[in-house]
């Protein structure tokens, strides 16, 4: 029998291309809708994941990571003298324009300590991070680069009217749904964030640093226009989380509580709390999950008609084949094994290649576009799964047309 399924699955080979290809395009199309969406899905809190904060204070009117309220800095304050508190840092979020060459990009400016131990930017060096204590100064990711325009790391642009110099490059922090993402020290980020249009500054790029003057205030005595650097940060200056570190031994949850009623109008996330709410968010409150799964639905649809149509002709055309089975005494389930069979290889031979196209296309997007197309081992399980279930659904149609067949036609002319 295997023989027979072996032979009638390659007697016609270009129909047997048309199959495979037709099964191809199927799993391709699942393995990529799937693996954008779970990789769609983990970009939204990559920063929360690379951050060791074990619980992080929002605004009660929090809805997902980026979109919640600000507070004033004097919170971070007081939640250093929470008991069980061990560290506490600002995280600042807020948006910009960035200008390079004249063109204009969208932005989203974090701020945060470069000298903290609770939030960092992806994959960065320690030297980056620290370049960060500068005025103007700046980390953007790498996938970035050509959007902001920047050729590497010393190059000037512009956020509204202050001047930004990227000191670093980081990998794996930028959000797929977000703006073009920018990190930099917590007062630098308030600068750039609470600036208007017109900020009065003129910088100029000197040896490795930045030089503003503000042409609004000059020294009495000279005349001449002051340096000015970024201000610090204030008990009123806007901060978006306050990032906490438990101590050793302090149960989170009892944590949790006792900063909610010491900070009024906040709420506490444990990181695993904030990465599902946020994932939720972008999962079931937008139409990105249901496009991306209507996809998928599509391409199973797709294989599922190829598959069935093959079987189906292979099946019709070697009727008298399986007559003389059953004629010779061959069982129902002998020749059911036999389509089912053949619907086994097509399932594993157009799930290979398949499967190894997506890889090597989610490579190449990942490294040249920065989208992540997440192929886990257990999505490439599941599809293999959808792939069996597909094709050997697709051979109970040609099934049916075996059960029919009469032996006496063996004998017909």
């Amino acid at each position: 029998m295997v023989s027979l399924a072996r032979k009638n699955l390659l007697k016609d080979l270009p129909r047997f291309l048309v199959a495979q290809a037709g099964i191809m395009f199927a799993v391709s199309l699942v393995t990529i809708q799937t693996g954008i969406l779970k990789g769609f899905t983990r970009s939204t809190t990559l920063l929360i994941d690379s951050s060791a904060a074990d619980i992080w204070v929002a605004s009660e009117n929090i809805v997902n990571f980026e979109l919640t309220e600000p507070f004033p800095y004097v919170q971070v304050q007081r939640a250093r003298d929470i008991e069980g508190v061990a560290l506490a840092e600002a995280l600042t979020i807020g948006s910009g324009r960035w200008y390079s060459d004249g063109k204009l990009t969208t932005l989203r400016v974090f701020g945060f300590d470069p000298n903290g131990q609770l939030f960092r930017p992806g994959q960065v060096s320690d030297t980056a991070i620290e370049a960060l204590n500068a005025p103007y100064s700046a980390l953007i990711d790498r996938t970035n680069m050509r959007s902001f325009r920047i050729d590497g790391v010393g190059d000037m642009a512009r956020i509204r009217q202050l001047p930004v110099m990227v000191v670093g490059l980081t990998r794996d922090s930028q959000s797929l749904v977000s703006s073009k993402f920018v990190f930099t020290s917590l007062v630098n980020a308030n600068a750039y964030i609470s600036s208007g249009f017109s900020s009065g500054l003129t910088c100029q790029l000197g040896e490795g640093d930045i030089t503003c003057v503000n042409s609004f205030q000059r020294d009495e005595d000279t005349g001449n226009a002051e340096v000015v650097d970024p201000e610090p940060l204030n008990s009123d200056a806007p901060v978006t989380y306050v990032l906490i570190k438990a101590a050793p031994g302090e149960e989170l949850s009892t944590l949790k509580q006792r900063i909610e009623s010491s900070l009024p109008g906040t709420k506490a996330f444990t990181k695993y709390e904030l990465l599902n709410t946020t994932q939720a968010y972008w999962q079931n409150r937008t139409g990105i999950g249901f496009i991306l799964g209507l996809g998928a639905i599509v391409g199973v649809l797709v294989g599922m008609v190829v598959v069935a149509q093959i079987l189906y002709t292979s099946v019709s055309e070697n009727l008298r084949e399986f007559g003389t089975l059953k004629a010779m005494g061959a069982s129902d389930w002998d020749i059911y094994s036999v389509i089912l069979e053949q619907s086994l290889w097509m399932a594993v031979l157009g799930y290979i290649p398949g499967l190894l196209l997506c890889w090597s296309v989610g490579t190449w997007t990942a490294a040249t576009q920065g989208i992540v197309v997440l192929i886990t081992p257990i999505s490439a399980a599941g599809v293999f799964g959808i792939t069996v279930v597909m094709c050997v659904g697709s051979a109970i149609f040609a099934i049916q047309k075996v059960t029919r067949v009469d032996p006496g036609i063996v004998f017909k002319a």
